[in-house]
């Protein structure tokens, strides 16, 4: 499927951008931040690797639960995201950067969650 190979790029160069946020959070920013960091580092890279046991999926509901999984993970990684702008530790031009980015993932992989069911 192309739309499958279109999410695994999206993916893989989110989960790099959130490693780079990480570090940004954790090392060179004014006010370091470690909590919401670590979350926001877990889910955001967990997207790609759900994504990635997918493709590799040993049946189509095998593939499926993981895509949804991702999907989740996606959620989670949003909310995150949130909390970091509201409180001032990622400035807004930041936030509108990375969130589109994961909007546009959510919305493929609810689109690959809805088509792959029976």
């Amino acid at each position: 499927m192309d739309e499958n190979n279109i999410i695994k790029g999206k993916t893989k160069s989110f989960a790099i951008r959130i490693i780079n946020l990480y570090k940004y959070l954790t090392i060179n920013a004014p006010q370091k931040e470690y909590v919401l960091s670590k979350q926001v580092l877990r889910s955001g890279t967990s997207i790609g690797a759900n994504v990635k046991e997918a493709l590799r999926g040993q049946s189509k509901a095998d593939f499926r639960a993981k895509m949804n999984i991702a999907l989740k993970e996606a959620s989670e990684t949003e909310y995150w995201l949130e909390l970091l702008e509201e409180t001032d530790y990622i400035s807004k031009d930041s936030f509108d950067s990375i969130i589109s980015d994961n909007l546009e993932i959510i919305k493929i992989l609810t689109t690959i969650v809805k088509n792959s069911q029976d």
